[in-house]
């Protein structure tokens, strides 16, 4: 199918009509409750026709190769380039969003020109991607879209990368993840109170998104952090965080914690200092966390994977580059053959840090 031969705006399935006469979204915890011509927060959802529809099918804010350790994904295809994407919008309201003239857009003139999903699964193969990311603002309110291209790189061996605030409801977040392959999911913090003042929502629907992915799927999950000075980086919150995924999601999902620089909203707030970044990582190695990592810094032995049962690096990084490798081809130490978690699958790549934004109209048939 060419891009002229699709429709952008297509049906949805998560919705139902109120005794009002509204119809309420069902996808995310938001539940927005629309009349017609509405839009849901998230910008992209919308009420037509007496219904719910995606209006954004087929458009993305721009297409990129980037280090698959940039999603960040420290464990599942270590040094392979990844086809990053997005759209517009968010159904999360955050202050500090480091993405937000993506993710906050409101106007349809963010978005590239149209790409059907078998586009982007022949662009990643020729491009020499092993996966695609559907990033920089949240998968989750273009799940159709997202899917679509999910079933297109599958076919091609290609695979799957959703990386998100896991804002989402059951139904929807069950058939979402049945497509993807891998999860990047950003615990922002670990109070509702934080949720609510610094990103419009709340913190459980996130753990039981965390709890899904971990007890009911195939998904490899990692996790992020971003700690913003006197918001969410206080050891008593770090503590309770950590030994929280300790205790439900087990010791092995990596852990990343990046640091906050000014943006959006919050330009009056410092950004994070290192000391802050190394101490939460020191908690989560204490309280259980085999694979914590410092990130949005160059500081090679926080970066760095370690085997879990003789404590020698396996993994050498400095930040996005791998700077040395001690593992067996499906993932065993080089010097001790304990099991490092993860999907490995070979030796690793070579992309480096480089990141290579691409026209995705270059590789149409």
């Amino acid at each position: 199918m060419s891009p002229s031969q699709f429709p952008t705006v297509v049906p949805t399935q998560y919705w139902h009509k109120l005794d009002d006469g509204r119809i309420q979204c069902d996808v995310c915890p938001r539940y927005c409750k629309l009349h017609e011509g509405q839009q849901g927060l998230c910008f992209v959802r919308a009420r037509e026709h007496d219904q719910i529809v995606l209006t954004t099918y087929g458009r993305s804010s721009g297409y990129c190769i980037d280090p698959i350790e940039k999603k960040p994904l420290y464990h599942f295809l270590p040094g392979t380039p990844i086809l990053s994407f997005g759209t517009a919008g968010c159904n999360l309201a955050c202050k500090f969003c480091q993405n937000w003239d993506m993710s906050k857009a409101r106007q349809m003139d963010v978005l590239a020109d149209q790409a059907p999903p078998e586009l982007i699964a022949s662009a990643a193969q020729a491009l020499g991607c092993r996966s695609v990311a559907y990033t920089y603002n949240d998968p989750v309110i273009f799940m159709e879209y997202a899917m679509d291209v999910a079933a297109a790189c599958h076919a091609l061996d290609i695979k799957s990368v959703a990386v998100t605030a896991g804002y989402m409801c059951a139904e929807p977040r069950a058939e979402f993840y049945r497509h993807m392959d891998a999860a990047n999911v950003d615990l922002k913090a670990f109070t509702d109170r934080f949720y609510h003042k610094v990103c419009g929502g709340h913190l459980q629907p996130v753990l039981d998104t965390l709890l899904y992915l971990k007890s009911a799927t195939p998904v490899w999950l990692e996790i992020t952090t971003l700690l913003i000075p006197g918001e969410n980086d206080s050891t008593q919150e770090i503590d309770a965080m950590t030994r929280w995924v300790v205790d439900n999601l087990g010791t092995d999902v990596p852990w990343h914690f990046s640091a906050f620089h000014p943006d959006w909203k919050m330009l009056d707030t410092p950004s994070t200092p290192v000391s802050s970044l190394v101490r939460a990582r020191e908690i989560a190695v204490k309280n259980g966390v085999r694979y914590a990592y410092t990130g949005n810094v160059h500081r090679e032995e926080s970066d760095s994977t370690y085997c879990p049962q003789c404590r020698q690096r396996v993994i050498g990084r400095d930040w996005y580059e791998i700077t040395s490798w001690h593992l067996s081809s499906d993932g065993h130490c080089g010097h001790c053959g304990a099991t490092v978690a993860g999907v490995f699958d070979g030796p690793p790549g070579g992309w480096g840090a480089r990141r290579r934004p691409i026209r995705l109209k270059d590789y149409a048939a």
